[in-house]
């Protein structure tokens, strides 16, 4: 005969905290004897606290919302091997599935590769954020799901893990009650999430926005609007919610390393460095700040580092494509068109959605003289981020040397449209139309080369004044 357990590991994202602290509470407020990991357990911790603990549980709970499965296609995903874990054990798998989530969703089943792909036979509890369903759906999960009879052969956990167990309930305990107001954030945030994930990136950051009005602490949000915030190419203020997640979350690795991306893209190369050396000793085995430090370094000319970084990069995460790409960038500027070309196409077949990739490899191409394969790489580039004004730009000066003055023509009036004040543009511009013999339009792009600042230097300014000059002379 079977027995009724009443133990529980509660398994989680951080971007549902909330949730897995509104389960946690009315378990244990019926007794239950409930593990969550609240406080975060250090990584070398893992495997005895985290797998020690799902053995020693009858019932393993899991809350599933669009955000959760967030990198469960990664093998050392933390979420995953928890999952994994419990499956392998045979525990009583209970799929929590918040609002928005619902098997079938090819958003949602392109994560659940290989075992996790078993998570959907399991019955799931359908459970909705408004506080008292809430605790409706929380009366079907313990009578229902968890008020059953087990065969589970359950092993006893160490010493140590008791301690860890005792130190996360007693943390988890003194945290404030879940009301309303938190399950709301909650929705808003999931709501936010999807918008990103579908490019929507405005109603992603009023999501994340109205998370913030009624959770002011919640960092991920700060963390997720920076993001989309970055996206949309506002790198300030992609930088400012970064530092505000950091403020709230110090070892917060992640927001240290995405900070020095947005400091790299608006140039502040060496402000960028420290937080990517941040990221890493929070976190040595992040290999996206190794690879994003690479990027930064070949910036600055030191292609021994790029290429370092972006190897203990790629040893750490070898399927990580913007390592590859980054690597090609820094062996690129050492002058091994090739290895910096291969390195583009491993890239590229890793992950075939990078436009970086194709624009880089693009770029090499060019410099090989092969015009036509370069522009179809900024052609690319281009469809996978249509935004990508280096790309329009490269592509523009590529059709140029081909002799094409209209591609040429129609990549820089892109810019222009999508980056008024983008100063390079009106010089390459002014040259085409002056090449078409429209003296008037190439004076006007000339000028307001001139009027944004271009030729800063004395002498570029002479220069251009000097164009002007002798199309002024052409049009008397």
């Amino acid at each position: 005969m079977g027995r009724i357990e009443k133990t529980v590991f509660i398994s989680y994202r951080r971007t549902n905290s909330y949730i897995a602290l509104a389960v946690y509470q009315d378990l244990r407020d019926h007794g239950y004897d409930v593990f969550i990991d609240y406080e975060s357990i250090k990584s070398g911790d893992f495997e005895q606290a985290i797998i020690e603990n799902i053995k020693a549980r009858a019932h393993f709970v899991v809350i599933l919302t669009p955000s959760a499965l967030d990198r469960c296609n990664e093998p050392s995903d933390w979420l995953r091997r928890e999952i994994e874990t419990a499956l392998e054990y045979k525990r009583n798998i209970v799929p929590v599935m918040m609002e928005g989530f619902k098997f079938g969703d090819s958003n949602i089943d392109k994560h659940l590769t290989g075992k996790l792909e078993f998570l959907k036979k399991y019955q799931g509890l359908e459970v909705p954020m408004n506080l008292v369903y809430f605790k409706y759906a929380m009366m079907e999960l313990r009578d229902r799901y968890l008020n059953i009879e087990l065969d589970a052969v359950l092993h006893p956990s160490s010493i140590a893990v008791q301690k860890a167990v005792i130190a996360q309930q007693t943390a988890a305990d003194k945290a404030g009650r879940i009301e309303q107001k938190e399950l709301t954030a909650q929705k808003w945030f999931e709501q936010g999430y999807a918008f990103g994930e579908a490019k929507n990136f405005d109603e992603a950051i009023r999501c994340y926005t109205e998370v913030l009005r009624l959770s002011p602490t919640f960092e991920i949000a700060y963390y997720n609007r920076g993001w989309n915030r970055h996206e949309k190419g506002d790198l300030n203020g992609a930088i400012a919610d970064y530092g505000k997640a950091i403020l709230l979350k110090p070892n917060f690795a992640d927001a240290y390393d995405s900070r020095g991306v947005a400091r790299g893209a608006l140039g502040d190369l060496n402000g960028a460095i420290p937080d990517f050396d941040e990221a890493i000793r929070l976190e040595p085995e992040l290999a996206e700040a190794y690879s994003n430090r690479g990027a930064v370094h070949k910036k600055l000319g030191d292609f021994d580092s790029a290429i370092d970084d972006c190897n203990k990069a790629i040893h750490l995460k070898p399927e990580l494509a913007e390592a590859y790409s980054n690597r090609g960038t820094a062996r690129e500027g050492k002058g091994d068109l090739d290895a910096a070309i291969a390195d583009y196409d491993k890239s590229i077949r890793l992950k075939s959605g990078l436009a970086e990739a194709y624009y880089n490899r693009g770029f090499a191409l060019k410099k090989k003289g092969d015009l036509d394969g370069a522009i179809a790489d900024f052609d690319e580039a281009i469809r996978l981020k249509p935004t990508y004004i280096n790309a329009y730009g490269s592509r523009g000066v590529a059709h140029h040397s081909k002799g094409d003055l209209e591609g040429a023509m129609a990549d820089f009036d892109d810019i222009i449209h999508l980056k008024p004040d983008d100063v390079n543009t009106y010089y390459h511009r002014a040259a085409i139309w002056e090449k078409k013999e429209n003296y008037y339009a190439a004076i006007s792009d000339y000028q307001k080369y001139l009027d944004l600042g271009g030729g800063i230097r004395y002498n570029d300014q002479r220069e251009v004044e000097g164009f002007i000059r002798k199309l002024k002379r052409k049009i008397k």
